[in-house]
């Protein structure tokens, strides 16, 4: 019988994505500061980013305006970078997640996936429910998506 301890199916998100773009692309527009501001969050939010220290241990400091004028003030630790490969970091701020980003790469596309753990059941409903944080996560990658076939028309 497998503990309870281990199933955490019910805090978690997961989300992949086949991107049409290399992996030495999605890793560059996911780990500088000037790409990241451009792409990250749900619709209609901007960003500033303060510090992004990529290495583990660094801090990466973001503020994410939404639409309605409201400021939310993330915090983060890297605990694991992987060139090309994997991006693990710990949303120190509320509410506390660990996030996994692997980078799969496939030909010339690559293969996205984007894990959220959740410090606990109660913090993942609250942020799906207050957040609506599944759907963010889609619309966050779309974003991505676009962002990266703008940044190919740029540089091809």
């Amino acid at each position: 019988m497998q503990s309870e301890k281990n199933n955490t199916s019910d805090r978690e998100l997961l989300l992949s994505r086949l991107l049409d773009a290399p992996v030495e692309l999605v890793w560059e527009v996911w780990t500088h500061a000037e790409h990241i501001a451009n792409w990250w969050g749900p619709d209609g939010f901007t960003n500033t980013i303060s510090k992004m220290d990529l290495r583990p241990g660094g801090e990466w400091d973001l503020v994410m305006h939404g639409p309605d004028g409201t400021d939310y003030k993330n915090k983060s630790i890297f605990r694991e970078v992987i060139q090309h490969k994997k991006i693990v970091y710990e949303h120190v701020s509320a509410p506390k997640f660990t996030a996994t980003i692997q980078f799969e790469r496939q030909g010339e596309k690559t293969l996205l996936t984007w894990h959220i753990l959740f410090e606990s059941r109660e913090v993942f409903l609250q942020t799906v429910k207050t957040f609506k944080a599944d759907e963010g996560l889609k619309q966050n990658i779309e974003k991505l998506n676009h962002y990266l076939a703008v940044q190919k028309q740029t540089n091809g």
